[in-house]
């Protein structure tokens, strides 16, 4: 009775030790992308940049501008204010709010002209990105690539963000070419 209890426990241990790697599921391959760094590395991100920055300085030389030609007005109307008549004066002075606020206006129009240039250059990367994200990903045999800022840990050797800029910067140049 002994030796068979035995058998049966050595019996169930083999199992368990030997059958038991057919009942595990395969190790589950994990990506992560940190898009940050793509828009700092990647080629196109480069030129998104500096496209940004150009439309951000020509729209600011505008402002500045502007914002001398007040200036000079305001300037001006403080010289003249005790030789004109008062009627004079307050025309002279809603010239000068009229022009104050014209500014002001012309400044939100560029700073939401300046996000709409902005959003649709980073939703061109965000889409083409995606495509290499997926391509990779069913080549590579990933079962989930993330976005790095969703996850609160993940070892270097998952980052994929190297290839994901390589592949990019390819295709990048291939369509600039064209």
């Amino acid at each position: 009775m002994r030796s068979a209890s035995k058998l049966i426990i050595l019996t169930i241990l083999a199992v368990f030790l030997y059958g038991g790697s057919g009942f595990c599921a395969d190790v589950a391959k994990i990506g992560v992308v940190e898009f940050q760094r793509l828009f700092e590395n990647s080629d196109a991100g480069k030129d998104i940049k500096a496209e940004i920055t150009a439309h951000g300085k020509k729209m600011e030389a505008e402002l500045k501008e502007k914002g001398a030609e007040i200036e000079e007005l305001k300037k001006r109307l403080e010289r003249e204010a005790l030789v004109m008549s008062k009627e004079m004066r307050e025309e002279k002075e809603r010239e000068f709010r009229i022009k104050v606020n014209d500014i002001k206006t012309l400044q939100k129009k560029y700073e939401v002209e300046l996000q709409g240039v902005q959003k649709k250059l980073m939703s061109e990367l965000q889409s083409e990105t995606l495509e290499i994200i997926d391509e990779i990903g069913k080549s590579g045999g990933y079962l989930l690539v993330m976005d790095k800022r969703g996850v609160l840990y993940a070892p270097t050797t998952i980052d994929i963000t190297d290839e994901v800029i390589k592949q990019y910067n390819a295709r990048y140049a291939k369509n600039k070419k064209k």
